[in-house]
């Protein structure tokens, strides 16, 4: 054992943080370590989370663009070709939201359209929120049958 080895027992030495502000002997006596006065010095202070220090915060000095319509309602379009191929990989004859989201095809809470685009020889029960006049006539001229 020599001197540079030496280390107190643990728990044994304690931080000196308990005893800031107590006076000029413990070495962060009068301001305690906060410099002085401002905000920052008082108890109590929370900056406010976009705050430059009374400079235009950045999200003042950027321009309004657009805006979101809340009537919006956005689909997910899959085209009748599209029901041929799911037919042709996964042989589900019913096609609903719930075997779309099941087989990765769509996101839980999308919103599905079936379009006319390409072609369909397979009798489907198709069960999703919306269709295109020539997808449902494709369909069901397919003798598949469609609830929207």
């Amino acid at each position: 054992m020599k001197l540079h080895n030496l280390t107190p027992a643990a728990g044994s030495v304690k931080s000196e943080k308990g005893r800031i502000g107590r006076g000029e002997g413990s070495g962060s006596g009068g301001t305690a370590g906060k410099g002085h006065k401002g905000a920052k010095a008082r108890s109590g202070y929370a900056s406010k989370r976009a705050f430059e220090g009374g400079q235009m915060p950045l999200q003042m000095r950027l321009p309004k663009r657009g805006f979101k319509n809340i009537n919006n309602i956005t689909y997910v379009g899959i085209n009748v070709s599209r029901l041929q191929e799911i037919f042709d990989n996964f042989g589900l004859t019913e096609i609903t939201k719930l075997s779309l989201y099941n087989e990765g095809i769509i996101n839980r809470g999308d919103k599905v359209k079936i379009l006319g685009n390409g072609e369909i020889s397979v009798k489907l029960n198709v069960n999703v929120d919306a269709f295109s006049a020539t997808a449902k006539s494709k369909i069901e001229a397919a003798g598949g049958t469609i609830n929207a």
